[in-house]
């Protein structure tokens, strides 16, 4: 991971200023005469909350897609720590230091959250699941351990409730060492306890060296936890900056509430 944040890079209003990690550039992904993202640019710097935020069917999950290369975009360019990878598969991509979390959650359910999260540290030069050895299983455990699962892990996931399983999503993914974690929805379906417990979850990984973008439609979920936001609607950016500025942004209010303050 990346180095731990200092001090002095964050400042009273919680905003971070680092190195450029992400670039965005006019990114647009069409499914036949459906424009799902349309034109969008964005920054991230190294050790930076994110939040990229808008109403279902905004287009969220799509540009994550994009980014990781599940997608291929249309046009546009994406570039990580300097290098473009725009197009490259998502196998590539995730070994340049990026990782992510699925809305559809896809552990293997016929092995344990310990397994599961071991798994995800293998390299993928192994073409078995049998047969690992080595120190994978000490490292899992720390990672388990880390997210809240230390007391789960010779569960199955199906015996997790549904924080769990958001836990173990996050889990797989920082087990891959990653330098940017893209995090999609990790407060649907979750209580405020649950909500504000994995938001202090966030900000300590954040802490330790990950610069993180979480996809959310729940804006108040995201609020207390980002630097700053990118606001999407029909594909298309509507707005950008801290917290506030979104919250007091009219295009943001009708988008959400048409027209009422959020």
């Amino acid at each position: 991971m990346s180095r731990e944040i200092n001090a002095a890079d964050v400042d009273e209003t919680n905003s971070v200023e680092g190195k450029l990690i992400l670039e965005v550039d006019c990114l647009t992904k069409k499914f036949g005469g459906l424009t799902a993202v349309n034109n969008l640019s964005f920054e991230v710097h190294e050790q930076e909350i994110l939040g990229v935020i808008g109403p279902n069917g905004a287009g969220k999950s799509t540009t994550f897609n994009c980014i990781f290369g599940t997608y291929k975009p249309t046009r546009g360019t994406v570039r990580f720590d300097g290098e473009d990878i725009t197009g490259e598969p998502a196998h590539r991509v995730a070994r340049a230091g990026i990782a992510r979390t699925f809305q559809t959650f896809r552990p293997l359910e016929d092995r344990d959250v310990l397994a599961n999260v071991e798994l995800s540290k293998v390299s993928d030069k192994l073409f078995t699941f049998d047969g690992i050895f080595g120190g994978t299983e000490d490292e899992a455990r720390a990672v388990c351990e880390r997210v809240g699962l230390g007391d789960d892990i010779h569960k199955t996931p199906d015996e997790l409730p549904h924080a769990g399983m958001i836990r173990l999503e996050i889990a797989r993914a920082i087990a891959t060492d990653p330098d940017l974690l893209l995090i999609d929805e990790p407060f649907a379906g979750l209580s405020a306890t649950e909500v504000e417990r994995l938001s202090t979850l966030f900000s300590e990984l954040r802490e330790e060296g990950l610069t993180l973008i979480i996809i959310d439609h729940n804006m108040r979920g995201l609020m207390e936890l980002i630097d700053r936001g990118v606001v999407i609607n029909f594909g298309s950016k509507i707005a950008e900056g801290s917290p506030e500025e979104i919250q007091s942004d009219k295009k943001v209010q009708e988008a959400y509430l048409g027209g009422e303050g959020i």
